[in-house]
């Protein structure tokens, strides 16, 4: 089965999911797909801080406001690769807030549903799920992987997955990080040294995260693919 739409979904804080989540899209666009990257992590907006220049609209304006998915989306390609955009989070508390009502979250379903129109993929950047947007995200996605760091992943992947059972979301697979193996695991990343995206310029970044997208979306990826481009991504 195609998997149009994966979100990464945090097993805690701080476990690299926005970089896991722009390390695979960028490695996806590099095989030659268009890829979308969507922001659910509204609390810490930590795609706004990978994304230089003016962000507005924003995922929460996007949601709010009902305004097309394109009008949103910042543009980081890869020289005769596939596109990559990605929709950040980026508002004050107030906004924040509005975002998260039942009513801005079927509009974020609904910002997903364009992204598929318009992209072979959809990537989903989920905080924990706690909040109506990652509910949304989580339930809407054709594939879910629980991300973990090793230090906690024994407790927090399993409280992820029964969290996530509550809405009635099986999870595809858990990738745990800063590791290379743990018995939690469907698969692996250590440590990336290289600022990201690491896949542009690190072979062995390109063979983790591909690891990745193997277990997640079922999709085998060339590590190769796009060497020798010089076109790189300002995430």
């Amino acid at each position: 089965m195609t998997t149009d739409t994966l979100a990464f979904v945090g097993a805690a804080g701080g476990v690299g999911t926005t970089r896991l989540t722009l390390e695979s899209a960028t490695l996806l666009a590099r095989n030659g797909r268009d890829v979308a990257v969507l922001d659910a992590a509204y609390a810490t907006q930590g795609l706004a801080d990978l994304t230089p220049g003016r962000i507005d609209p924003d995922m929460t304006a996007l949601c709010l406001d009902d305004a097309p998915l394109e009008t949103g989306l910042q543009d980081r390609r890869l020289e005769g690769a596939g596109r990559l955009a990605v929709c950040p989070a980026r508002a004050p508390f107030e906004r924040l807030a509005r975002a998260k009502t039942p009513e801005a979250a079927e509009s974020f379903e609904d910002r997903i549903a364009e992204g598929v129109r318009a992209f072979d993929h959809v990537l989903l950047d989920v905080p924990p799920v706690a909040a109506n947007q990652a509910v949304a995200a989580t339930t809407a996605a054709d594939a879910v992987a629980v991300v973990a760091d090793a230090a906690r992943a024994s407790d927090a992947i399993p409280r992820a997955h029964d969290r996530l059972l509550d809405l009635g979301v099986e999870t595809t697979a858990a990738v745990v990080t800063h590791t290379d193996g743990h018995p939690e695991a469907d698969a692996t990343v250590p440590t990336l040294e290289s600022e990201p995206p690491a896949v542009t310029d690190d072979t062995a970044a390109r063979k983790e995260v591909g690891g990745v997208l193997a277990a997640t979306m079922d999709l085998s990826v060339d590590p190769d693919a796009g060497d020798g481009l010089r076109g790189k991504l300002s995430l």
